[in-house]
């Protein structure tokens, strides 16, 4: 149909008249057929994420750009989230879209290509170092609320130094400035960046320090993706503040900075507070403090005029105290005198107390000498009839002594141990005996044993 409609047409002088979306439909299918799948390098920009879940960008180089489109399905497997800035490799089909007549590539793959490389080298040191620490917040350092010098680190010819300079002049002017010159691209910067960062910390000359430099590509950034400056600003004894590139820009030395700051010009707002607002708090705090002294002086005021009133002469306090005196003076001699006669009428009853109880002496005299010639008389009687019973009990004991009944020709045998023997039975012919007479003992031996009704 395509060779019916433009194959003759210069030599038909009537050329077919055919509609805008025809053109576009058949310019569409000659463009698919003529440009098989392809990889299509280049930067994207101008990004969009559509609440469908298709992606829109443009890819473009430094001469020219293309619009692309990813459809949701494909966006779904690419396994990571495209940015603007990023350099990518993407697998197209080149196509119109027949509703506008646009141009455009149908992305069906893409990939990290030229300075995606750089990007993945980003996120592979950034995962490192965040897992050893350099960017946790416990290691951020406070920013002095009120610096008195500031180095900047960012070469002498940046725009971006040209910006801090004018924003620290007009907030605050009277923070003095010392510029550490380095370069921010190309190569070689990213040591000479960490070198100046480390000379800034040794030489400690400021409060802070801001690291800065205006915006630009991956690759113009990249000195600030740099482990070694990583490393230089998380050992600086002194605060840093990083302000590189763009709000959109983030680099590795953002994260190990103590603060981020948007752009430098933003750093610099944030290294150094305002000088009209700190005058403005200045007045408030000197109207303030004026109230409070004269407040306190008034309150001082009220407070002696007050001790004035409780002062007095000492002559009008000495004769207070010696009337004091006097009434205490008469009060102990009153108290005395009463503690007297109350003692005098106590002691009076006591001795009429004692008149009554004192004993007749001469009564019990008699009394005493009449009680001791009954005891006399008691005692004598007592010892007379405990004579007579131990004369009786003498007598009783006399007759069961033993050697009275010796006395009357009487006897005691003892074996060889000793026991007393009271029957012939207990004895056998040979053994050893002892006889005990009144005077004296006999041992003896048996010569026989006679039986219990022998005669004596």
């Amino acid at each position: 149909m395509a060779d019916s409609l433009f194959g003759n047409a210069a030599f038909d002088p009537t050329p077919a008249v055919i509609p805008v979306s025809l053109l576009n439909r058949l310019a569409r299918e000659r463009l698919e057929t003529a440009f098989p799948l392809c990889w299509v390098a280049g930067e994207v920009s101008n990004l969009s994420h559509a609440a469908s879940g298709h992606v829109y960008f443009s890819l473009k180089d430094s001469a020219a750009q293309v619009r692309c489109v990813m459809f949701r399905n494909r966006a779904q497997l690419l396994g990571w989230r495209l940015q603007s800035g990023q350099h990518i490799e993407a697998r197209v089909l080149v196509t119109l879209y027949e509703a506008r007549g646009d141009f455009q590539l149908n992305v069906e793959a893409a990939r990290h290509g030229g300075l995606g490389n750089l990007y993945e080298r980003f996120l592979r040191l950034k995962e490192k170092l965040e897992r050893e620490g350099l960017f946790d917040s416990g290691c951020k350092r406070p920013l002095p609320a009120f610096p008195r010098r500031i180095g900047i680190v960012t070469s002498p010819q940046a725009a971006a130094l040209r910006d801090v300079l004018s924003t620290l002049r007009r907030r605050a002017g009277q923070v003095r400035i010392v510029v550490y010159p380095t370069p921010v691209q190309g190569e070689g910067a990213a040591a000479l960046i960490a070198e100046s960062i480390r000379r800034a910390g040794e030489r400690a000359e400021c409060d802070l320090l801001i690291l800065c430099r205006g915006g630009g590509s991956l690759e113009d950034l990249w000195a600030f993706n740099d482990e070694a400056v990583a490393r230089a600003i998380h050992a600086c004894p002194l605060p840093v503040i990083s302000g590189i590139g763009h709000e959109t820009d983030f680099t590795i030395a953002d994260l190990a900075a103590d603060q981020r700051a948007a752009t430098p010009t933003a750093a610099a707002e944030m290294a150094a507070p305002e000088r009209s607002a700190l005058l403005a708090r200045l007045a408030t705090d000197r109207l303030a403090l004026r109230r409070q002294i004269e407040q306190l002086f008034n309150q001082r005021a009220q407070h002696l005029d007050w001790l004035a009133r409780r002062l007095q002469h000492p002559g009008q306090h000495l004769a207070r105290q010696k009337e004091a005196l006097r009434n205490l003076q008469r009060r102990l001699d009153t108290g005395l005198l009463r503690r007297c006669t109350l003692a005098r009428a106590v002691l009076s009853d006591l001795g009429h107390r004692l008149q009554r109880q004192r004993p007749a002496v001469a009564e019990q005299t008699i009394h005493l000498q009449s009680m001791a010639s009954r005891l006399e008389r008691a005692e004598r009687r007592t010892l007379d009839d405990k004579a007579g019973d131990l004369s009786r009990l003498a007598a009783g004991l006399s007759h069961l002594n033993p050697r009275a009944v010796l006395a009357r020709g009487y006897s005691i045998v003892s074996n060889r141990h000793g026991e007393i023997v009271d029957a012939s039975s207990a004895l056998e012919p040979g053994e050893e005996i002892a006889v005990f007479f009144h005077r004296g003992r006999a041992d003896a031996r048996v010569l026989a044993v006679a039986a219990d009704d022998g005669e004596l």
